[in-house]
């Protein structure tokens, strides 16, 4: 018997009453959105948070060398916004904010993020971490979603919404007696399981206990701490949660999405189109689970578009290796951009077209990239397409590439399709 007919005869999935639909536990419904007629003309402020909530996902997390090596590699391709860490939550990250800061390591124009939760001796800390340096964001957090405040910490709505607004104004009382300029930031955690009414109550609230202005933003960061439910109605939240925010021209609207469902880089790019301005998110989407939003995806997505996206991925493979071996984790083959297979192409079909392609634009000179197959030139992110791997799906053009690339021979035309069947009987 066959495993296929092995599986057949298993029983089915688990009976469906077992999950509930995301909108029916919460109405995110927005009948009149508009962010479906919009466009994403400009790259939104990127925050890094490789070594915050990247490094807390790793099994084994960053040594302090890792993890400054990561960090000069976040500023060198052009990272403005960084979350170094939770200072107070450990020694190690304490230490490594102090050493940034007292060894002078904060270039101007880069502002470092450092989290907290809402406890006063945990705020007190993270204050103490930042003594001394440049502008710092103090990202002060709660937990708001449903289950966890009803479960995990057994709260109440009033009780929730008085211990944001009491970390806001002692953050505020703080930051106004400290050597460091601070901007605020806050998020209601997990955005994606809070009650809609309920998570604009508690952002407002805090806006309210800040008082910023214009020329004072602060940043209200919205987490798919968990990613629920699919990017439409994510980009319904979004677009919803921006029309009602209060001194709406003060604010700068954030998310922090995750990978739960696989569908985290349309959820950011739809997030955009409904009203965001800022996207935390990690290289090569290291994080919790199945990880944050890929931030070098949604550059590059950016890039193919003709969109300048305010991070320098020239040497993609440079970044790739310091990612590798600072994190102890691979970048999947089949990344779009940065994967081993990514540039490769197996099929004849494919190869073909792409050859004829690329020799149609050498001959022209088109300065518009317009490839059969390759949504970028990779040699714009420090690789090149190779079809370098042969195998029986290969056609006769594919072959004769890789012979003329590799090896400098040329075959003529009415030799290729003798070769090829000659290769193909190798594979």
């Amino acid at each position: 018997m066959s495993a296929s007919q092995d599986l057949s005869n298993e029983k089915g999935m688990p009976p469906n009453g077992k999950y509930q639909g995301y909108q029916e536990r919460f109405d995110v419904r927005l009948p009149d959105r508009t962010w479906p007629d919009q466009l994403i003309l400009k790259a939104p402020a990127w925050c890094s948070v490789d070594l915050r909530d990247g490094n807390q996902a790793l099994a084994n997390p960053m040594t302090a060398e890792q993890k400054l090596e990561f960090y000069r590699m976040l500023v060198s391709i052009g990272f403005k916004q960084i979350e170094i860490g939770y200072p107070a939550a450990s020694a190690v990250e304490h230490e490594f904010a102090r050493t940034l800061i007292e060894e002078r390591l904060i270039p101007a124009g880069v502002k470092p993020q450092v989290l907290t939760a809402t406890r006063e001796d945990l705020v007190l800390k993270t204050f103490e971490s930042i003594r001394g340096g440049p502008e710092t964001i103090v990202h002060v957090y709660n937990s708001t979603s449903k289950v966890q405040r009803e479960i995990v910490f057994k709260m109440s709505k009033d009780e929730t919404m008085e211990r944001a607004v009491e970390a806001a104004r002692l953050v505020r009382r703080l930051s106004d007696y400290h050597s460091t300029p601070v901007q605020y930031q806050y998020s209601p955690e997990s955005f994606t399981g809070t009650e809609r009414d309920f998570a604009l109550d508690v952002c407002n609230a805090v806006i309210e206990a800040w008082e910023p202005t214009p020329e004072h933003k602060l940043i209200i960061n919205l987490p798919a701490t968990v990613e629920m439910s699919t990017p439409n109605i994510f980009a319904d939240q979004v677009e919803w949660i921006s029309r009602y925010l209060k001194r709406r021209d003060s604010v700068i609207l954030s998310v922090h999405p995750h990978n739960d469902r696989g569908t985290a880089v349309a959820a950011s790019e739809l997030a955009l189109m409904a009203g965001a301005e800022r996207i935390e998110g990690t290289l090569f989407g290291n994080g919790e689970r199945a990880g944050n939003v890929d931030l070098v995806i949604l550059a590059l997505n950016l890039f193919t578009q003709g969109v300048d996206p305010g991070i320098n991925l020239k040497d993609l493979p440079k970044v790739r290796e310091v990612y590798e071996r600072c994190t102890g984790q691979k970048v999947p083959d089949r990344h779009p951009y940065g994967g081993d297979a990514s540039p490769i192409a197996y099929s004849g079909t494919h190869q073909t077209a792409i050859k004829r392609c690329l020799e149609q634009r050498a001959m022209t000179l088109e300065p518009l990239w317009n490839v059969a197959y390759l949504p970028i030139d990779f040699e714009d992110v420090g690789r090149s397409y190779a079809p370098i791997i042969i195998n029986s799906q290969s056609g006769k053009n594919g072959i004769a590439y890789v012979l003329e690339t590799e090896l400098g021979f040329k075959i003529p035309k009415e030799m290729e399709s003798e070769v090829s069947s000659v290769v193909q009987s190798w594979c």
